[in-house]
């Protein structure tokens, strides 16, 4: 006969549902160990099923050393934020974050085989909290940054993270700097950056609204146009969001640094699912 204790020691073991739990102890003659088996074969099928889903909510997580010379981040997903919030998905975040920093792995793949403090890969985990949790969970990008400078992250709640390198020590500016980031999400550095057919395809735009007016006249229009262009997507160029009468390359020239690189991992940012504008919610509390 199979016994509350018994599917509760189960559950325990496999974290597995309680009817799944009872249905394979049934099957396995109340043996534990053969109930536990045919769970991780029927979970095995779940995976499997889970794997064209979309999972495109999670956590982007970020660490930084302390002595600021390098630091980590990652984007983890789910598939519902209900299990993003989770111990365990908020354990396995960290934890994958934690082992890009320490491992410093070269791709995904790499990373898959870093083992986490339980003993366990990367890979096996995911399998395991698939099983566990029902739904698809995945690591789908990440950065490491090591410097002789200094770096900064900053994270707006567990939708947005960024990672900043600045030359120089000044951490504060580099922290001020990714919160920046986190609210205006630059397209790139600098202008030299900017992808030419963009620029051309925006020239196009503007020469045709234009149409009509004295060369001249469009000329200075357009170059008019053009800066306001580079200024709403290029980082050095865009009002710095604590003090909008001064560039984000004066803020820098002030405190005699520059930015070496940086990234911006927003949560499901390219996926093929209806996204709150988190950019704009990030500088709204900035200001």
């Amino acid at each position: 006969m199979i016994t509350a204790s018994d599917i509760a020691k189960l559950r325990a073991q496999t974290g597995a549902g309680m009817m799944d739990c009872k249905n394979s102890l049934e099957e396995a003659g109340g043996d534990n160990e053969k109930a536990a088996e045919l769970l991780r074969k029927k979970g095995i099928l779940k995976t499997a099923k889970r794997a064209d889903k979309v999972a495109a909510d999670g956590k982007v997580v970020a660490v930084v050393n302390s002595d600021q010379k390098s630091g980590a981040i990652a984007e983890v997903n789910s598939e519902t934020d209900f299990v993003a919030k989770s111990d365990d998905f908020i354990k396995f975040a960290k934890d994958v974050a934690d082992a890009v920093l320490t491992d410093n792995p070269a791709d995904l793949q790499a990373l898959e085989k870093s083992k986490l403090p339980s003993g366990k890969t990367v890979a096996e985990t995911v399998g395991e909290l698939t099983l566990k949790i029902g739904e698809k969970i995945g690591v789908r990008r990440f950065a490491r940054y090591s410097t002789d400078g200094v770096v900064a992250m900053y994270l707006h709640g567990s939708k947005i993270g960024v990672l900043v390198e600045l030359t120089g020590n000044d951490h504060g500016l580099a922290l001020e700097i990714a919160m920046h980031v986190a609210a205006s999400n630059p397209k790139c550095l600098s202008r030299d950056q900017v992808d030419q057919d963009l620029v051309a395809k925006e020239k196009a735009i503007y020469a045709e609204q234009l149409k009509g007016k004295p060369a001249n006249i469009m000329e200075n229009i357009l170059k008019g146009k053009l800066e306001k262009f580079y200024g709403e997507i290029c980082l050095l160029e865009q009002p710095f969001i604590k003090d909008e009468e001064k560039t984000v390359k004066q803020m820098l020239e002030n405190g005699k640094c520059e930015i070496k690189r940086y990234v911006r991992f927003e949560l499901g940012e390219g996926l093929t699912v209806e996204k709150k504008d988190f950019a704009a919610e990030v500088a709204e509390q900035l200001k």
